[in-house]
């Protein structure tokens, strides 16, 4: 791609572009931004990125990305361990959590089908969920999916994949908007879809 500036330039805004919900022109704005700050602050993003890269890793238990092994939150004794909270996202999870109306586990999904970007139902780490459920403990799996039509794809598959294990499955409410994204969500909204959960099956996930 040839823009003005140059090969390397040209590079950085490709990277740039590549990151998740980075278009054309925001990555052009983030690179140029990059390149005016003193070189400190642009060379401690590369730092912080190398960081993270070294000591985050996926805990054992919710596959959240962190820097011990089972992270706090597994690790936490005061948690229910019959209940797991199943999330797409840290962001989601995060939401939620910011509530404080829930005080089971969670289980982080490896991302969200998007056919566009080829990531099927095989890249979400159904394995690894299976493999946490089945220890016995879990009595209800809540799937928290997004209500939009990738988090429904996801829900049905997440249902099908424990179907044999013997645990409830059940789905936030539509106190989540059809469509919205968990983590733009207040309190009160996740607070109800959380109640209000339902079991969940093949035919109205």
């Amino acid at each position: 791609m040839s823009r003005d500036g140059g090969t390397v330039l040209a590079a950085l805004v490709d990277a740039l572009e590549r990151l998740p919900g980075i278009g054309a022109r925001t990555a052009r704005r983030l690179a140029e931004h990059l390149l005016r700050v003193p070189e400190s602050e642009a060379l401690g993003l590369a730092d912080a990125l190398r960081a993270a890269r070294a000591r985050l890793r996926p805990c054992s238990r919710c596959a959240a990305p962190a820097e011990t092994d089972p992270c706090a939150r597994c690790a936490d004794p005061a948690r229910r361990d019959d209940v797991l909270l199943v999330v797409e996202t840290l962001r989601d999870r995060d939401a939620v959590e910011a509530t404080g109306r829930y005080d089971g586990r969670y289980f982080v999904l490896a991302g969200r089908l998007s056919p566009l970007e080829g990531r099927d139902v095989g890249d979400l780490g159904l394995d690894a969920l299976r493999t946490r459920v089945a220890d016995g403990l879990v009595r209800e799996v809540v799937v928290a999916t997004n209500p939009d039509l990738e988090g429904d794809g996801a829900a049905r598959a997440i249902a099908r994949s424990l179907v044999d294990l013997g645990v409830a499955v059940t789905r936030l409410a539509r106190g989540v908007p059809t469509g919205g994204q968990i983590e733009h969500q207040n309190a009160a909204a996740i607070t109800d879809a959380l109640r209000g959960r339902r079991p969940l099956d093949d035919a109205d996930a």
